[in-house]
């Protein structure tokens, strides 16, 4: 088997890849805008190309003579909303124009459940409305169109919708949250906490994935949402963390409304790295039902929230010296805390 992944240089990125070859793929392509700066770059079995998937020629150059394509790449939230909408949406169209041109014999695309917006109703199933939140959420969608325009011409397309996925290599607003409860800070939370807010971790993602590479076509070309099977409230899946960091810290719930209309003068003022994504739906119920991905997928989560949200701050300790002083826009690295850096003197 010979595989592209597209934004393999990113967090589910390196992990996926990772976990292709513990299951023996032959070949493993990468494309990215970012360099592969990991351990494999430089084994036999891994050809990295720096690319982007606005780039036809470069699409079809790599795609060309594989197998399956992982369609991972995507603009995050923080990029300009010209960005996402260029990589979510015509990316994704170049990478399912080269997969079908070249007859590749399916195509995984990660989504969002940022698909669904806010709901009301929970949990989320995959026929639910989909409404979007932002460029990012409204771009998904677009991508996902696509995706099902050609699973209606025959062509075999999966279509991930992952709840935020967390493990080794993931940094970003996690990491904020992961920097106070190691340097001895409480956390403050955007209400009681006392909501459902379900995760998942990068591995039963990538198991996930694995099945829908497998699995029989007319099984898997359909929509899963994909995520935690165990979780309990925000403020107790979140304790974990600080339980685990030993300093006798706990979670501090704040008013919604105010905390709110902070945050969002902050974000256009580029002095927090928290988007509407994140803190309009902190306080919130967020969570989908797995029933689909169980029955048609084999789907068996292994980690639950906590169990995630440890895992992952474990590997943040133990790495701590690697990306001291390093920030950016990326899930790999640690994103600027901006004003909220102050807010630790009082937690």
């Amino acid at each position: 088997m010979k595989v592209l992944v597209t934004g393999g240089s990113g967090f589910l990125g390196i992990n996926l890849i990772r976990f292709l070859r513990e299951k023996g793929v032959e070949e493993i392509r990468v494309l990215d805008i970012a360099p592969f700066d990991y351990p494999e770059k430089d084994e036999p079995w891994l050809k990295f190309t720096l690319g982007d998937v606005r780039d036809i020629p470069v699409v079809e150059k790599v795609t060309e003579g594989c197998d399956i394509v992982v369609h991972c790449a995507a603009a995050l939230p923080l990029y300009s909303e010209q960005d996402i909408y260029t990589t979510e949406v015509d990316g994704c169209r170049n990478v399912l124009n080269a997969a079908r041109k070249f007859k590749l014999d399916r195509m995984i695309q990660i989504s969002s459940t940022a698909v669904y917006g806010v709901p009301k109703k929970h949990p989320i199933y995959e026929t639910d409305p989909m409404v979007g939140v932002g460029p990012y959420g409204h771009a998904k969608i677009q991508a996902e169109d696509l995706c099902r325009a050609a699973i209606k011409e025959g062509y075999c397309v999966s279509i991930i919708r992952p709840k935020s996925f967390i493990g080794p290599e993931r940094l970003g607003v996690f990491a904020l949250f992961y920097d106070w409860a190691y340097t001895g800070h409480g956390f403050p939370m955007i209400g009681s906490g006392n909501n459902r807010y379900q995760l998942m971790d990068v591995d039963d993602l990538d198991h996930a994935i694995w099945n829908a590479m497998t699995y029989p076509k007319d099984v898997v070309a359909t929509e899963f949402n994909i995520g935690a099977k165990e979780f309990t409230t925000m403020k107790e899946d979140y304790q974990a963390v600080l339980d685990r960091a030993g300093h006798g810290k706990h979670i501090h719930g704040l008013p919604v409304k105010p905390v709110v209309f902070i945050l969002r003068i902050l974000e256009r003022l580029h002095l927090s790295p928290l988007y509407p994504w994140v803190y309009e739906t902190a306080s919130t119920d967020s969570f989908v039902s797995i029933e689909k991905a169980e029955k048609q997928l084999g789907y068996r989560p292994q980690y639950s929230n906590k169990q995630a949200l440890v895992r992952n701050y474990d590997w943040y300790v133990a790495h701590l010296s690697e990306f001291a002083g390093k920030s950016g826009v990326s899930h790999r690295v640690p994103w600027k805390q901006g004003l909220l850096a102050f807010a630790k003197l009082f937690f």
